[in-house]
């Protein structure tokens, strides 16, 4: 998704994306809808739990379920989602050739770099950890920041630098406490969900805070222990929720309008595609 991965646009999809495309969206020239011969999307080739080359992913999962609506083939063109992905794939367009994709599946409502359509999912940031280990006792945020002072000052807690998890330790006096990641991680092969996987169950960590559906994704493929994922809600001065949509090109009106007639008459098969994938969901 191009809001939810901390590594690249998608970030921790959410908080990059305002700053990894630059400039304005162009308005495409709207080509006739008869013929359109494909459902052509614009994804990253690695980037779990949105989506990757061997179609794992549930917005790749979602662009099967469109591509079969609409009655047309799906074709992806991969490109890393990092700085200017929007202008190198949905934007891009040499001169006598055709742009290289139609759609994005995942990006924040808003987004100016693209046409954004009407959201299919809400989902917010989430507050993890493993039960067992001493937090079994915290079933909210609230309960979390209720926890003796002392017991708050010795846990480590992972979160992305420049996310809302950053201004929400500041807002809470746990700054000390943080365990800070890369927003940017040079690595192509990176996946933020490590932070769960790897750092929490190895005790790195004792909490991690990040993008809703990362957290849900990461906590089912930890198998040896029981990974706790709570929403977070947003508080005044930290904004953890957003509306998720799909992007289009600037000025494609009439393919902006189809998107949408699909997700209206989609909502309940990307509700279940999403739940598979545990994302925590809000209401619309």
């Amino acid at each position: 998704m191009l809001i939810a991965r901390p590594a690249r646009c998608a970030i921790a999809f959410i908080t990059v994306c305002a700053i990894t495309s630059v400039g304005a969206g162009a308005v495409a020239q709207e080509p006739d809808e008869a013929q359109r011969k494909a459902l052509r999307v614009c994804a990253d080739p690695s980037n779990l739990p949105f989506s990757n080359r061997q179609g794992e992913g549930y917005e790749n999962k979602l662009a099967e379920l469109f591509g079969r609506e609409m009655g047309l083939p799906v074709e992806t063109f991969y490109y890393a989602q990092r700085l200017n992905f929007v202008r190198n794939t949905l934007r891009f367009k040499l001169p006598g050739e055709d742009y290289r994709c139609d759609i994005m599946m995942g990006v924040p409502v808003g987004f100016e770099q693209v046409a954004t359509t009407r959201p299919y999912y809400r989902s917010t940031y989430a507050l993890v950890y493993i039960k067992g280990r001493g937090l079994d006792a915290v079933k909210s945020t609230t309960d979390f920041l209720a926890l003796p002072k002392e017991q708050l000052r010795r846990l480590k807690i992972g979160v992305f630098d420049r996310s809302p998890a950053t201004q929400w330790l500041k807002r809470h006096d746990l700054v000390d406490s943080g365990v800070p990641y890369r927003m940017m991680n040079a690595r192509p092969d990176y996946y933020p969900g490590e932070i769960v996987e790897k750092d929490l169950v190895q005790g790195k960590v004792d909490v991690a805070v990040l993008w809703g559906p990362i957290a849900g994704f990461a906590a089912t493929r930890v198998k040896d222990h029981e990974i706790v994922v709570l929403p977070m809600p947003s508080e005044p001065g930290v904004k953890f929720d957003y509306q998720v949509a799909m992007g289009v090109r600037h000025g494609e009106t009439k393919w902006k309008d189809r998107i949408d007639a699909v997700i209206d008459s989609t909502l309940p098969q990307i509700r279940e595609i999403l739940q598979s994938y545990r994302v925590p969901m809000q209401d619309l």
